[in-house]
């Protein structure tokens, strides 16, 4: 791809595909090793690629699950490093169509050997 904009929008899309399909080997692939995750309602912090996969991996194991659904708004680019902050609005959905909880977020991009990996998101719950 051209642009780290759309590279990066394109990460994001795989990341709510891997999701959407309890995909936990493809959101390995987009994750840096010491990736940090700040939750939206109480601030809980997983640290760290393997914490996370855990997570999803309960998440995942529920009958009645939840997907989470990323849709970025905005990357800003760093001029000086190859680095990206993806702003975005969030939702979860239970897999039966209720609606949990939406917000915003931001994610910080690093392009490590020629792919945008996710090395911290943070996300508020507005409702």
């Amino acid at each position: 791809m051209d642009s780290p904009d759309l590279a990066i929008r394109a990460r994001r899309a795989a990341f709510n595909r891997a999701l959407a399909e309890a995909d936990v080997n493809a959101i390995s692939s987009l994750l840096a090793a010491e990736v940090v995750l700040v939750t939206g309602t109480d601030s809980a912090v997983l640290s760290g690629r393997k914490a996370q996969l855990l997570a999803w991996k309960r998440e995942f194991s529920s009958q009645d699950r939840t997907i989470y659904t990323r849709l970025p708004d905005s990357i800003e680019m760093s001029v000086v490093e190859p680095v990206a902050l993806e702003h975005g609005k969030w939702q979860a959905i239970t897999t039966s169509g209720r609606r949990l909880a939406s917000g915003s977020y931001a994610a910080k991009w690093r392009k490590v050997a020629n792919a945008w990996i996710i090395e911290a998101e943070i996300y508020l719950t507005l409702a």
